[in-house]
């Protein structure tokens, strides 16, 4: 007996079973189990990104981490532009990582270096308002070569307008004349060559001489010297000597002080006494010129004379 065959669900057997194959081909062909999750990072650059692509690699020092996922302008400001990238998580970005633009050998391309990273330093994480971790940007190659073209450029055109100022016609012809000028004084030394001989060795001589007698003036200023010294020490000694006066004066003085109190009053009254002696024996001395003989026989009384009476008191 044949076994009869449903076709219909042999057909959705298959179409079943073609399905899963696909799915699990396209599963596969997108990693499968091992498919990479990646975190989202911006980056503001203000700069030119010519060159620079969607997809384009993002490195971290040589090895690929991510891809560039958004390229912008800043609405805030149309100077900057805002990349977002998607980096494979687990990538250690740190808050010190820089991102510069890069461009990949001769072709042009440009891509996404990110460098530094200490491994002390704590992971990069968003700060309000920004929804993203913010990574440090610094100015590519290219943008360092172009600011100092630039300045380079901007130098050479002052240099070369100072040079047009300087070789103008005025200064030319001032230039000329100082040459002319400096022509004839060379033409005047070179006639006066005799005399300039001449006076250099004059003043070779002159120095000669001097030095000579420099060399006959250190003993007169090693005794000179000398002198000081001696003088110094004489200075000293005289210090010292006038210090030991000041002291005998100091002495001295309090001795004089107490000689003035206790003793010149008693010299008062002795020079008062020897002048009361001095005028007895001055009046002594008249009245023996007068009558000598009262100096043996006492004084004589004075003879009255005419209508004087003579009492036991004197004349009346």
């Amino acid at each position: 007996m044949e076994t009869k065959v449903n076709y219909a669900i042999v057909g959705a057997f298959v179409l079943v079973l073609a399905a899963a194959l696909i799915a699990v081909a396209l599963w596969l062909a997108a990693g499968g189990a091992l498919q990479k999750k990646y975190d989202p990072y911006l980056a503001n650059v203000d700069e030119s990104v010519a060159g620079l692509n969607l997809n384009a690699p993002v490195k971290y020092n040589g090895v690929d981490v991510g891809k560039v996922r958004e390229i912008q302008l800043d609405p805030g400001n149309p100077e900057r532009v805002r990349l977002i990238f998607a980096i494979e998580r687990g990538t250690p970005i740190k808050v010190d990582t820089v991102a510069v633009l890069k461009t990949q050998g001769l072709t042009g391309i440009a891509y996404v270096e990110l460098s530094g990273g200490n491994r002390n330093s704590p992971p990069l994480l968003a700060i309000a308002p920004e929804i993203y971790p913010v990574i440090l940007t610094k100015p590519s190659l290219s943008a360092r070569l172009e600011n100092v073209l630039t300045t380079v450029l901007a130098k050479m055109d002052s240099t070369s307008t100072h040079i047009d100022e300087l070789l103008s016609d005025e200064n030319q012809a001032a230039f000329k004349s100082a040459l002319a000028d400096i022509a004839s004084v060379a033409n005047g030394l070179a006639a006066r060559k005799t005399t300039i001989d001449a006076g250099i060795r004059s003043a070779a001589l002159t120095f000669e001489n001097a030095s000579r007698l420099s060399a006959q003036a250190a003993p007169v200023l090693e005794r000179i010297e000398r002198s000081a010294e001696a003088i110094e020490q004489m200075g000293a000694e005289v210090a010292r000597t006038s210090i030991s006066t000041g002291k005998m004066i100091d002495s001295a003085g309090s001795d004089i002080n107490r000689f003035a109190a206790e003793t010149l009053p008693e010299l008062e009254r002795l020079m008062g006494d020897l002048g009361t002696l001095a005028n007895s024996l001055h009046r002594l001395s008249e009245q023996t010129e007068r009558d000598p003989r009262s100096f043996l026989f006492g004084r004589t009384p004075v003879p009255a004379g005419p209508g004087e009476i003579i009492t036991g008191t004197g004349k009346q």
